[in-house]
């Protein structure tokens, strides 16, 4: 019992710290708000907004009907441009697309020749350009199929193909961006809060005042787990009820309880490496290099920003040990397709044995450097 509240008391110490570090505050706070936010919305592989213009040199009912398929939010209003303002609306910037419809295009179709339009795209902003193109591709192809299926000609096409979607059936890029930054924010600030606590500790002196003290290096280690862990788990529920559910009306398919506890079980990861980072690094600047050198790696790794299944096969099965990717696959599995613990409980194993296995080094790394201090 004495070792308990001797871990409950030194944790309340390191809340107390945390408060009065007013950088740390605004950074957490930043970092599940508004961090979140701007990067579910801040950058998007969808077509939005895209201006467009079209010439115009077939005048048939067919090619009014491909323009009036084009309207917001995918697109702009269609301008329409003459043949010869092309070149100088491109060149100027005023256009990310422009359609060209050639003179008889309707009645090539309908007498079943081929008949091209042309399309111009300043690829500049290339994602967009890209995807666009497709877009564009698409809405013609089914306009155009549309209205030669009521006319006489004799219009086939190969195959029929039909697209579902499940799970976010508009393709919305912010509901998969916001929970993988939920995520990334996790491994980030986590281990900063755990190892900033104990660089802290040194750089002000109040390392020499704990060890002067009847406690032992695991009742340190363990008050800063628990108090940087519970932080972050307030910070992952407000910001997932506030910011993903509230403001960015992610729909949670899953169970949000499962999906905490296992991010708890992912602190012991996390906060472990803080502490190992805390003993490798002599100062601050030291412990926010090996967070770039590491972190990064870590969230590049995972399969958050892509799938595991586009690495290097000797790179996929060295990812197999991360609990990182191992996070990012269950809490994928939970918000998004409303997986149950029958379906992630390998995920939750391995982020157990793995973290417990280096929480385990971690705190004896501590032990050592607790020791040479002495």
């Amino acid at each position: 019992m004495e070792r308990l509240a001797n871990v409950f008391w030194l944790g309340l110490k390191e809340l107390r710290s945390l408060r009065g570090d007013t950088v740390l505050v605004v950074f957490v706070l930043y970092a599940f708000t508004l961090a979140i936010y701007t990067q579910a919305r801040g950058t998007s592989s969808e077509v939005h907004n895209a201006s467009i213009a079209f010439v115009d040199e077939d005048g048939s009912a067919l090619s009014r009907k491909i323009v009036e398929a084009f309207y917001p939010p995918r697109f702009q209003r269609p301008v329409m441009l003459g043949a010869d303002e092309v070149d100088d609306a491109m060149d100027a910037g005023r256009f990310m697309f422009v359609v060209e419809i050639p003179p008889l295009y309707e009645r090539d179709l309908r007498a079943g020749r081929r008949a091209e339009a042309l399309v111009g795209i300043d690829a500049t902003a290339m994602l967009q350009a890209s995807v666009g193109a497709g877009y564009i591709r698409n809405i013609i192809s089914d306009q155009v199929s549309e209205f030669l299926s009521r006319a006489d000609a004799d219009f086939q096409a190969p195959a029929n193909l039909v697209i579902r979607k499940a799970f976010n059936p508009n393709g919305e890029t912010s509901w998969f961006n916001a929970v993988v930054a939920l995520v990334n924010q996790v491994s980030l600030l986590t281990t900063i809060l755990t190892g900033a606590a104990l660089i802290r500790e040194r750089e002000h002196g109040t390392i020499e005042h704990l060890l002067v003290m009847p406690l032992s290096a695991m009742e340190i280690a363990v008050a800063k787990v628990w108090s940087n862990a519970l932080v972050i788990l307030v910070a992952v529920a407000a910001s997932m009820a506030v910011v993903v559910q509230g403001v960015l009306r992610v729909p949670i398919a899953g169970s949000p309880w499962l999906f905490m506890a296992g991010v708890g079980l992912y602190l012991f990861f996390a906060t472990a490496l803080g502490v190992f980072l805390g003993t490798v690094a002599r100062t601050m600047a030291q412990f926010a290099l090996l967070i770039i050198l590491i972190l990064i790696v870590l969230m590049l790794l995972s399969g958050g920003q892509t799938p595991v299944e586009s690495q290097p096969v000797w790179l996929q099965r060295l990812t197999f040990l991360l609990p990182s990717r191992h996070f990012v696959s269950f809490s994928q599995s939970i918000l998004f397709r409303g997986a149950g613990i029958e379906a992630v409980w390998p995920n939750f194993a391995m982020v157990a044995l793995v973290g417990s296995a280096f929480f385990a080094y971690s705190l004896k790394r501590f032990r050592r450097s607790i020791a040479l201090s002495r």
